[in-house]
């Protein structure tokens, strides 16, 4: 007997060496949390295109819909390409087809990191990037148009239910972080509102939810101001809640601020449905090797357990993924970890076996 079923999809590249640390570390919060899980393993990818012609074998896609939740490694190669010239990538599909409006992409500088940031503020950074998912400029993947070899035209989509998920979506984990005494109790709107009638109605909604949401304090930034700050003061940032290319782009600037794409987790989370992966890429180049940082992967895993327990109503989970959340903040508070990634000679299994250590 099984509790709950997850639809797991290892990938390409690292993804497969993140992925075993995942599932090592989901053994042991199953055993000592007293859940289980089936972990169905599918192909997909990049690599099993080339092979193929397929990016998911037969039967994955409804498998990932009908799992309690997805679980992703990394997908996609540079030099394996669909025919139009994007990159193979069945979670953007994945995304569409479940709605997973809300990409929840934190970053949270660990103790005994290096400091990227001399402002000594920077060691309390903690913040979230809440990236809309489903819209925004990447409705148009797969629609763009080339004209006559002289014009190419993309489209942003904004629609008015998705805006209110999602900034429904912000203030609850605004309150939920406070409760767990983290971040500010506030929510930022990061748009570009002076200049497109497309973010004006975005910002338009997010005031109608905010005075819904009147416990929360809401705010407002332009994009490119916003980028300032994140450099500048982003010890002073909670949540920041954005059109999708935005928080494409500011997700990724946030994780350098605590140290690489490593650091980098990512939820994308829907009313039915949500996916876990780290937000970095399969990275070809130190594939093989033993030394990617699983850190992003892990704290997804213990953020796709919260999700199922939360939703569930299932404590097990919830405390399972809070204690995987603790343990790789303590692995990394008493030294015994430092990835390739930052510096150090920590490879993916000391990783993984001092977050399990920390566990016990």
């Amino acid at each position: 007997m099984t509790d709950y079923t997850i639809a797991v999809f290892p990938g390409d590249g690292i993804g497969v060496e993140v992925m075993g640390a995942a599932m090592a570390v989901l053994e042991a919060v199953e055993a000592r949390h007293g859940f289980t899980l089936d972990k169905q393993s599918w192909d997909g990818g990049a690599a099993y295109y080339r092979e193929t012609g397929n990016d998911l074998p037969e039967g994955a896609f409804e498998a990932a819909r009908a799992a309690d939740a997805i679980l992703f490694g990394a997908m996609g190669l540079p030099d394996v390409r669909l025919p139009d010239g994007t990159e193979v990538a069945p979670h953007l599909e994945m995304r569409r087809a479940f709605r997973l409006f809300a990409g929840v992409r934190p970053a949270r500088k660990y103790p005994n990191t290096p400091a990227l940031l001399a402002d000594p503020r920077a060691e309390g950074i903690d913040l979230i990037v809440l990236r809309e998912s489903t819209e925004g400029l990447f409705a148009s993947r797969g629609r763009g148009t080339v004209e006559d070899g002289r014009v190419a035209r993309d489209t942003m989509e904004i629609t008015r239910e998705t805006s209110e998920d999602l900034f429904d979506f912000a203030f609850g984990l605004a309150r939920r972080r406070a409760e767990k005494g983290r971040g500010q109790r506030t929510v930022t709107c990061v748009d570009k509102s002076n200049v497109f009638v497309s973010m004006a109605f975005f910002r338009s909604i997010f005031d109608e939810r905010a005075a819904q949401n009147s416990d929360v304090t809401a705010s407002h930034a332009y994009v490119d101001a916003a980028a300032l700050d994140l450099v500048r003061k982003p010890w002073a940032a909670d949540v920041l809640v954005m059109e999708n290319m935005f928080g494409d782009i500011l997700s990724d600037l946030c994780g350098g601020l605590v140290g690489g794409m490593g650091m980098a987790p990512c939820a994308e989370i829907g009313t039915n449905h949500a996916l876990f992966q780290p937000a970095h890429g399969s990275a070809p180049d130190i594939a093989g090797k033993g030394i990617s940082n699983p850190t992003a992967m892990l704290v997804s895993t213990a953020m796709m357990l919260d999700w199922i327990g939360e939703r569930a109503g299932d404590a097990r989970l919830v405390e399972a993924g809070d204690s995987i959340d603790r343990a790789v903040w303590q692995a990394y508070a008493d030294g015994a970890i430092l990835p390739y990634e930052l510096g150090g000679t920590s490879d993916t299994r000391a990783v993984t076996e001092a977050v399990i250590a920390a566990l016990r």
